[in-house]
């Protein structure tokens, strides 16, 4: 559900973010190669920009977690007994007997003892590890499908369509994005649909007049 998440998010990123660059420039420019090119560089310096600051903020997490294990291992090396006590303690708090606590912590601790911490003092578990380049990938390849779209439209649709192609192509990209989203999260689609259709709008809006201001015609 996580990974679903920030691929839709990444999705969203990359069909606004491009759709308003491009048309910023289309705004500004009668030509196609301008139109194109400008698509061409947000999608994949928008991927690349995304896959770095996922690797370098998921590296850090896995830094963290690497250090949690680590100062675990060390606790349970010098004071095993105080750990076996504080492993029963947490079963204690999910509602079981101090008595029956104390012998799963012991029989988990005899199986596995960094591992029961891990999971049930620290919340780590192979499943939901911090994986760099895992998540890069993920988020680099979210973006750039979401910013496929707008930029097949510039490169297809003739110029004098793409102030109008775009912005009705995207939009409904948008609120299909938003409504998955707010189900995977498990929240009311409406409000979603309604949030990421206004935002995409008044972004394709603002940059469409920077465009029309600051441009020149060629």
């Amino acid at each position: 559900m996580g990974w679903l998440r920030a691929a839709v998010l990444g999705a969203n990123d990359g069909l606004l973010s491009t759709s308003s660059l491009i048309m910023g420039v289309a705004s500004a420019s009668t030509g196609r190669s301008p139109i194109i090119v400008a698509g061409v560089a947000a999608l994949f310096s928008g991927a690349l920009s995304m896959a770095a600051g996922e690797y370098v903020s998921v590296s850090s997490q896995r830094d963290s977690e690497d250090a949690d294990l680590r100062r675990e291992a060390e606790e349970l090396r010098t004071t095993p007994k105080a750990e076996q006590i504080e492993l029963a303690n947490i079963y204690v708090e999910r509602g079981l007997d101090p008595d029956l606590a104390v012998q799963v912590a012991t029989q988990l601790m005899a199986r596995d003892a960094l591992g029961a911490h891990a999971r049930d003092e620290l919340g780590l578990s192979d499943e939901t590890a911090a994986q760099p380049v895992k998540a890069a990938l993920a988020s680099a390849t979210s973006f750039a499908a979401g910013a496929l779209p707008p930029l097949l439209i510039a490169i297809l649709v003739p110029p004098a369509y793409v102030l109008w192609t775009i912005p009705v192509i995207s939009l409904l990209c948008l609120a299909i994005l938003g409504a998955l989203g707010a189900r995977t999260g498990g929240a009311a689609e409406g409000p979603a649909v309604i949030r990421v259709v206004l935002w995409g709008a008044l972004a394709m809006a603002i940059t469409t007049g920077i465009g029309r201001l600051f441009g020149t015609v060629v």
